[in-house]
């Protein structure tokens, strides 16, 4: 089966990452280059050994895939005219800026037979890999982002920069219809929320509290997971995920049995022990296992591990709970 010639439109700090991995990548090729500053297009051509492309058409004439990591507004345009020409396209999150604008590139690509998927780059990160084969049946989710001041970004508010990794997340474990959501934000050193708090209600019964901010002194991407008998601890920073659960004794003290053993408890009809384990997933370069996800999904021609509805639903909501900070009120509620 023959490479498939790619080409990466975008190369900033992130579009430069993406072009470097792509020789990394098996059954890839990178063709070349395109960015409206040409002189760092250039500059990254050269080292990489490709074309920079003075177009779009040209490097849409040249590959057969695309990866779009161009600023969100320019989304929509270069992914239909990507698809338009045939082309199977790798785009950044927030997939448009508008719902409605999602749905149109999800339709043409379904029209023209090609893979699209969403840049969520969360999904393959170690401490969820970690749970690929944990049952799990979320009742509360709690998460925080911190991340320090950046002036790049702040063009659009906290929710849709930081936030949308949690939502994308949640949205995958949960795995059920939302109902409602409530939502507050503060924009304090720019002219969108920096700070935002939105708590989304599911139709299962499952609840999550989701925090976002950019204005922190230091860094933080956690998410805790409750469900009955298990409380499960992600830190997607260190890739680390601790798992405590409830367990019989017959199970605990089991062949090969838990690594720690916390304590027991005796009331209740049933004895139970307290049981703690560190799962880890092998390691690998998130960036690289998405883009290799990618090339896998032309090649075999199966859907992507993050599809383009998983972007839309994801923008969705995330657009949803800006509208509702908008609103200014606390008490202010949306439903589905």
């Amino acid at each position: 089966m023959h490479s498939i010639p790619v080409g990466v439109a975008g190369v900033g700090r992130l579009g430069q990452l993406h072009a470097r991995l792509y020789r990394e990548v098996e059954g890839a090729k990178l063709i070349g280059v395109y960015d409206t500053d040409a002189p760092r297009a250039e500059t990254l051509a050269n080292e990489l050994g490709v074309r920079r492309f003075e177009s779009v058409d040209e490097l849409l004439a040249a590959t057969e895939a695309v990866n779009i990591v161009v600023p969100t507004i320019f989304h929509f345009e270069l992914g239909q005219k990507a698809l338009a020409a045939g082309k199977h396209i790798f785009i950044e999150k927030p997939i448009t800026t508008t719902i409605d604008e999602a749905g149109e590139l999800i339709a043409l690509a379904a029209k023209q037979q090609r893979v699209l998927q969403v840049g969520h780059i969360e999904r393959f990160n170690a401490a969820l890999r970690a749970l690929d084969n944990f049952p799990l049946a979320p009742r509360f989710i709690e998460s925080h982002r911190l991340a320090s001041f950046d002036p790049r970004g702040t063009d659009v508010a906290v929710v849709l920069d930081l936030m949308i990794h949690d939502i994308d997340i949640i949205l995958a474990l949960v795995k059920s219809p939302l109902t409602r959501i409530d939502a507050n934000g503060v924009a304090v050193v720019s002219e969108e929320p920096d700070i935002a708090n939105a708590r989304l209600q599911f139709a299962n019964g499952c609840v999550a509290n989701v925090t976002a901010s950019r204005i922190s002194q230091k860094k933080m991407r956690k998410m805790r997971i409750f469900q009955r008998d298990a409380y499960v601890s992600l830190d997607f920073l260190q890739g680390l995920t601790e798992v405590f659960r409830l367990v019989s004794p017959e199970e605990a003290m089991s062949s090969g049995g838990f690594p720690v053993v916390l304590g027991k408890l005796d009331q209740g009809a049933r004895q139970r022990h307290i049981v703690y384990e560190k799962l880890q997933a092998p390691e690998a370069n998130a960036l690289k296992m998405e883009l290799q996800s990618f090339i896998n999904a032309i090649r075999t021609g199966t859907p992507p591990p993050v599809t383009g509805e998983d972007g839309r639903r994801a923008l969705e909501v995330a657009t949803t709970i800006t509208e509702v900070i908008k609103k200014g009120s606390g008490d202010t509620a949306l439903k589905f």
